[in-house]
């Protein structure tokens, strides 16, 4: 599948950018999952599908769009996908109802005027541990793929 780097509602991280075809006659399993915008929904949803790195990752793209998108507010929606495509593997996308960020603008967690702030790290983690991430709809939604 085809995706332009050059995106302008996609953000390059230091994978490929991530586009996730959930229309793709190659999906061998679908999921889709809504949950309120609750901390204690993201747990049940990330436990029903994942492994280590994969678990990891999703946990952080659910805490963020419940905290950062949906303001922890239960009357507001995130929407999880997850599809296995036989050719590129497990793809994710988590989708919110904020108004977005621009990742590029996010402080580096290895810096050392952040190494001791307790929080900052998750799109750094989502971004080592699967092997394509892109932002989309100005930050609301996050593709990810692990092969």
């Amino acid at each position: 599948m085809a995706s332009n780097p050059r995106n302008e509602n996609s953000s390059m991280s230091n994978k490929l950018p991530a586009v996730c075809n959930f229309e793709s006659d190659k999906l061998v399993m679908k999921l889709k999952v809504t949950l309120a915008a609750e901390r204690t929904s993201v747990d049940p949803v990330v436990r029903s599908v994942m492994e280590d790195d994969i678990e990891v990752a999703l946990t952080e793209a659910l805490a963020n769009a419940v905290v950062h998108g949906a303001k922890e507010d239960p009357k507001k929606i995130v929407e999880c996908l997850v599809a296995c495509d036989e050719e590129r593997g497990m793809l994710i996308m988590v989708r919110d109802p904020g108004s977005g960020f621009d990742p590029t603008s996010l402080p580096d967690p290895c810096h050392s005027e952040n190494v001791f702030s307790n929080h900052g790290r998750g799109i750094f983690l989502i971004n080592q541990l699967m092997d394509e991430v892109g932002f989309h709809k100005n930050g609301t939604e996050i593709h990810m793929v692990k092969k």
